[in-house]
């Protein structure tokens, strides 16, 4: 197949995530290209997220090239398709995943301007109120729930499935940091597949311990996750998408 027949249909979708911020999500299939940096021949999907769009302050948050072997068949064709579909889905999760983050650390900031008065620390969230009004609006919305909620009242659910964000403020950024790597692992295992690199022990393997991270973190119990848990699980993560990326690199 020519290079001018290897090309499928991108994407462009506009996304409100939890929190009301209006993103657009853009997924071009730039075909087969000649990297700049190792002049290798590559299929190459790019993927750009606005946030605020439609407003005069839409900005880019997130640019990425994601690459894949030049590999000038139908059946890629169909593959890259797919792919297409699951980098929307990552885009998504990758959007809640940040905007989690940034209303945790909103969180700190105005609990810790209340007790220190802090002029520089009011300086910062009133900045990040400017660019994230939707966000700063969800910080204090929950800041006041909490107040509210009874004690031993369950925590807000998390980004995957089931995943709970916990109260503590080092819990829940293990448990984002878990979530991120999650993501990263099946990025890289869909470009691994493209390139017939998968074997049966490494899928296995990233299934099982995706999947068990993932029922940790669903876990109801608060006593059943402590730090030095989710190190381990993180650990455990890192360690697999070690193994995926070593074997991309091949």
């Amino acid at each position: 197949m020519g290079p001018s027949l290897c090309r499928v249909v991108g994407r462009n979708e506009n996304y409100v995530s939890a929190s009301g911020t209006p993103y657009h999500i853009q997924i071009e299939d730039r075909g087969p290209v000649v990297d700049k940096l190792t002049r290798h021949h590559v299929r190459r999907v790019n993927v750009v997220v606005y946030a605020n769009y439609g407003e005069p302050d839409t900005r880019i948050i997130h640019g990425c090239d994601h690459d894949y072997p030049d590999i000038r068949t139908h059946e890629h064709n169909v593959f890259i398709a797919r792919e297409v579909v699951e980098q929307s889905a990552a885009a998504r999760s990758l959007i809640e995943v940040r905007e989690r983050r940034k209303i945790e650390r909103l969180k700190r900031q105005i609990r810790q301007y209340h007790v220190s008065r802090s002029e520089p620390i009011k300086r910062e969230f009133e900045e990040t109120n400017a660019l994230y009004p939707f966000l700063f609006s969800r910080a204090w919305q929950e800041i006041r729930r909490e107040r509210e909620r009874p004690a031993g009242t369950a925590p807000a659910a998390g980004v995957f499935s089931g995943a709970r964000y916990r109260a503590d403020d080092d819990l829940r950024e293990h448990v984002l940091e878990i979530e991120r790597i999650i993501i990263s692992i099946g990025q890289d295992m869909a470009r691994l597949r493209a390139g017939g690199g998968a074997d049966e022990a490494l899928l296995r393997t990233c299934g099982e311990t995706v999947a068990h991270a993932r029922a940790t973190l669903a876990g109801r119990e608060e006593a059943e996750l402590n730090p030095r848990r989710l190190v381990l699980i993180r650990n455990t993560l890192l360690t697999t998408w070690r193994r995926v990326h070593t074997r991309l690199e091949r």
